[in-house]
């Protein structure tokens, strides 16, 4: 479990997470509306040195973010999915690709199996920007990112 202060350090945490991405990881990001689960994948796509700025995909529901030399980051916003057939839908390179997925938790079980989850807790005072970051990993690959993150994260 973590701290992140404020949003500049959930956009250095996304950054950290980024150091330790390959082709075929999947990271799934969990926590209310305001979190900071954008944040962190704006905080990715930067040390990915994506094309393209890392907005919410809430409309989209999915974006595709080129990379000079790179796998693509491949961005998701599952809230207004209904279940795992509508993600499987969206015909994701999930092999070829680092993927973001924000919502889509209970739905990412039935289509792969390996991945990082992470949870965002943030403080429902508004003063305070801190957030609580947990790590739960799913698979092998979700244990390996866990374990490299958590020794890279002051």
């Amino acid at each position: 479990m973590f701290t992140i202060a404020t949003a500049d350090d959930m956009d250095r945490f996304g950054r950290t997470v980024a150091g330790h991405l390959r082709a075929g990881d999947v990271v799934c990001l969990t926590g209310e509306l305001g979190a900071g689960k954008t944040t962190l994948t704006r905080g990715l796509g930067a040390e990915l040195a994506v094309r393209g700025t890392v907005t919410s995909p809430t409309f989209v529901l999915a974006r595709t973010h080129p990379r000079e030399g790179g796998v693509p980051l491949v961005h998701v916003d599952a809230y207004r999915l209904t279940n795992a057939v509508e993600l499987e839908d969206l015909d994701l390179d999930w092999e070829n690709s680092i993927t973001v997925v924000e919502w889509g938790a209970v739905m990412l079980d039935t289509i792969i199996d390996e991945w990082l989850e992470i949870v965002i807790d943030r403080s429902h005072s508004a003063e305070d920007e801190t957030r609580t970051v947990t790590l739960h990993a799913h698979g092998p690959r979700g244990n390996e990112l866990a374990d490299e993150i958590g020794r890279s994260w002051e």
